[in-house]
């Protein structure tokens, strides 16, 4: 069975877990698409299955989701959009072949559908762009286009065309099945009528919609396919070239359409970086790379699972393997399979698959697995955080519980954890505001450790190493009340401000100060 694994993408509120929930109910996977903020259990998105998330209707971790279609199976990584999360999504990204990116028709291309967009760019990640919410008032859809083409720099090739944008719509023209979805307004949902139509002029469609939309879609559909390049899979697998689908995640617009392309022109499994060479996915040997820890997705059991992006070879339970971090062997006894919180034993995984392994912090992000040889993955990265805060609990009893929590927590990637080489309290940094938020409640809701953040002396945090063990030795004991350890052990030099930053770098010029460290 072929693989497709891809993830979402977009701004908050573009729609994407919306979307990710259409997907999984046009392939069978739900019987009933959740709705985020919809009243009841019965009506929450699937992929959102932590309280917090559920709570407020966000996404603040990465889920998987596997599903089947036709022959194709599906390994969907839906992704936090605020940009508070962004190295968790980023993470995410290095073991996805492909990517979807939402964008609302109303707002066009946002500033974190722009950065999320770049970090593809760097792993020439393929994008499909779904243009969500034609249902609603929005721009023009040849404003989108050209905003897509001129702001990202792609090649843009439109595959299906809206009748009219917010009340002038009513379907939705498929450019490859030459076929019109029809809009049945009367009870507000989309029943999946499909007219067969020759082209956008044919004369059937006036038949179906009214007169002035089978008009406009005749004189607009042609101009863009006169206008816009057509579909070059070749150019859109290098990254080159967007296939653009407009449709409506709620109502069920466009998502037959964009499982199609995934599944008719997605890339398949690609080969990864690595040390000393990239992995083929058609490499006999078992390889594999961590790329997420979660702790407590069963809060009944404290359990820890990493998941792994299975790159060549293949994976049977019960098989021994190698963590290239420090060489020991683990036995794969109890691989699972997801369906966002649901899981399943997986007896087997191929290149392109996402699986869980159990285990009690023997496995950390960037881990690299491998059935025999020297391999590393590369390109796991840890960010500097941008916020410090001083922690201190609200019950002294609860110390083990807090302890716990946050090494778990910092394993994830929610937070770093800071230990000064000086005083007892500890340090969290985080990229913004909204995760000291998840931070504290988490730890309240699975460890029962009610936590407060007092503000920390420092502004700034940097990676510290030198070609020189000497040199590196003699910064530790000269600035020793700034020096602290991560989660890791790693050196990490703790700075008042940006100004001391760059004093610190002058006086200092054999140590490199790194706002980016990769996970080895």
């Amino acid at each position: 069975m072929e693989r497709r694994t891809f993830a979402i993408i977009s701004h908050p509120d573009a729609g994407k877990t919306t979307l990710t929930e259409s997907l999984l109910h046009a392939a069978g996977a739900v019987h009933e698409a959740g709705e985020v903020k919809a009243r009841g259990d019965r009506r929450r998105a699937r992929s959102d299955w932590m309280k917090i998330e559920q709570q407020r209707g966000i996404s603040v971790t990465s889920s998987v989701m596997t599903f089947q279609r036709g022959d194709i199976l599906f390994n969907l990584l839906d992704t936090p959009g605020h940009q508070d999360f962004s190295e968790d999504t980023y993470r995410t990204l290095t073991a996805v072949d492909c990517a979807i990116m939402v964008i609302d028709a109303a707002k066009g291309i946002e500033p974190q559908t722009r950065k999320l967009f770049e970090v593809c760019r760097i792993r020439n990640v393929p994008i499909v762009t779904f243009v969500n919410k034609v249902d609603r008032e929005g721009k023009s859809p040849f404003e989108l286009l050209d905003e897509i083409a001129e702001v990202l720099q792609l090649d843009v090739s439109p595959q299906n065309w809206p009748t009219g944008i917010g009340g002038l719509f009513h379907g939705l023209y498929d450019l490859r099945r030459k076929a019109l979805l029809v809009a049945d307004r009367s009870d507000g949902v989309v029943p999946g009528r499909w007219v067969d139509a020759a082209g956008v002029d044919d004369p059937a469609i006036a038949g179906v919609i009214p007169a002035d939309a089978a008009a406009s879609l005749a004189e607009e559909g042609g101009l863009a396919l006169a206008s816009y390049s057509e579909f070059d899979r070749a150019a859109f697998r290098a990254g080159d070239l967007t296939p653009v689908i407009f449709g409506s995640a709620l109502r069920g617009f466009g998502i037959e359409q964009l499982l199609d392309i995934l599944a008719d022109d997605g890339p398949p499994p690609q080969p990864q970086p690595a040390r000393p060479a990239p992995i083929s996915p058609d490499e006999p040997r078992l390889t594999g790379f961590v790329f997420k820890v979660q702790a407590n997705m069963d809060p009944n059991h404290r359990d820890r699972v990493a998941f792994v992006r299975i790159c060549s070879g293949k994976l049977t339970r019960g098989m021994k393997v190698l963590n290239s971090r420090g060489g020991k062997a683990l036995a794969l006894h109890n691989p699972i399979t997801f369906f966002a919180r649901d899981r399943e034993l997986a007896h087997g995984a191929v290149a392109g698959d996402i699986v869980g392994i159990p285990n009690h912090g023997t496995l950390r992000v960037g881990d690299t697995l491998t059935e025999k040889g020297e391999t590393v993955f590369t390109g796991l990265p840890d960010f500097a955080p941008e916020i410090l805060r001083r922690v201190r609990l609200s019950d002294p009893l609860k110390v083990k519980q807090m302890r716990r929590g946050l090494a778990d927590l910092a394993e994830e990637g929610v937070i770093r954890l800071f230990k000064p080489a000086l005083g007892s309290a500890w340090i969290v940094g985080v990229i913004g505001e909204l995760q000291l938020d998840v931070l504290q409640t988490r730890l309240e809701q699975e460890y029962g450790a009610k936590l407060e953040f007092e503000p920390s002396p420092y502004e700034v945090a940097r990676w510290v190493r030198a070609d020189d063990p000497a040199e590196l030795k003699k910064l530790t004991e000269a600035l020793r009340s700034n020096m602290a350890e991560d989660q890791d052990g790693v050196p990490v030099l703790l700075m008042r401000n940006a100004w001391e930053h760059g004093r610190f770098e002058q006086e200092w010029p054999a140590i490199t100060f790194s706002a980016v460290r990769e996970r080895s």
